[in-house]
């Protein structure tokens, strides 16, 4: 990942879900760089200039997901954002999801287990909050909680959340099969770029709410959380739902990449206008003798 070995001449024809996509084999998240902006080189300005028309593309296809969904079909989207504490998984969701018709949005968020959710396996909250046929699905943290959070803290031991990357991509081929088209991003930002939006969160009042002490107990752990997230995008990074690694220190390339990586993934599934069952003639006349 990064730019070191990419030639930037090349990079602008390529898809951005091929240069986000996670590598095959081990992912050493140390080596990614949280700045670098694969696929644009025309900065946060470029970025705004773009930005009407990649908002007015994504609705249009997400309108088209809509409309097939309310005449029978069972296709979905779903997209996953993973990632620190501060690495902007709700300023995606408000940025980029906030930029098509909510009526076709389901969005969850996953925190730490509730007593219930704890009697039961760890996918069951997850496949109650699964978008309808239609829908485009958010998941703002979601079962691969259960990999990293729950490893790093210890909450479960090794033999417990080592077994459970196979259930995830078990669970995960059975939602492609299915028909839903699973959107896994990884917003990666830097040690010195979470502490500088830490430091924001203290320093304005405003913001306290948004700041938790057990943001910092996280953070004493970044090496371990580092670890545990480039092994579960390696065992989960499969052709059915595959991991994108997105540099998120700068939030204009995040929501660039995101919003540019939903209109690739909608494109692929060829999305039609749904015809309509009557007679568009027959229906016009009709209108147009009504007072």
């Amino acid at each position: 990942m990064g730019n070191r070995h990419r030639d930037p001449s090349t990079e602008t024809a390529r898809r951005i879900s091929d240069l986000l996509r996670a590598p095959a084999g081990a992912v050493d998240l140390r080596g990614v760089d949280a700045r670098a902006t694969p696929g644009f080189e025309g900065g946060k300005a470029g970025a705004a200039e773009r930005r009407p028309a990649l908002a007015a593309r994504l609705s249009t296809l997400q309108e088209q997901l809509y409309a097939e969904g309310r005449h029978g079909s069972a296709r979905s989207v779903l997209l996953v954002l993973q990632g620190m504490d501060t690495s902007g998984k709700g300023g995606t969701v408000r940025h980029v999801v906030g930029q098509v018709d909510p009526g076709g949005v389901h969005a969850a968020s996953f925190g730490p287990p509730t007593a219930e959710e704890l009697r039961h396996g760890f996918l069951w909250r997850v496949r109650r909050r699964l978008p309808a046929p239609g829908q485009l699905g958010v998941f703002d943290r979601s079962h691969y909680e259960d990999v990293v959070a729950a490893r790093v803290r210890g909450t479960v031991d090794r033999r417990t959340w080592s077994r459970r990357y196979a259930a995830i991509n078990r669970f995960e081929a059975e939602l492609t099969a299915r028909g839903t088209r699973i959107v896994k991003c990884f917003l990666h930002i830097s040690a010195a770029e979470q502490r500088e939006r830490l430091l924001a969160r203290l320093d304005d009042p405003d913001k306290h709410w948004k700041f938790d002490p057990a943001d910092l107990d996280d953070r004493e752990r970044w090496e371990e959380y580092l670890v545990a997230y480039g092994e579960a995008i390696e065992r989960c990074s499969t052709d059915a739902a595959p991991w994108y690694i997105v540099p998120a220190d700068r939030k204009w390339y995040r929501n660039h990449a995101v919003t540019q990586l939903l209109i690739e993934q909608l494109e692929e599934l060829s999305l039609r206008w749904p015809e309509g069952s009557f007679d568009v003639a027959e229906q016009r006349e009709r209108l147009l003798a009504l007072p």
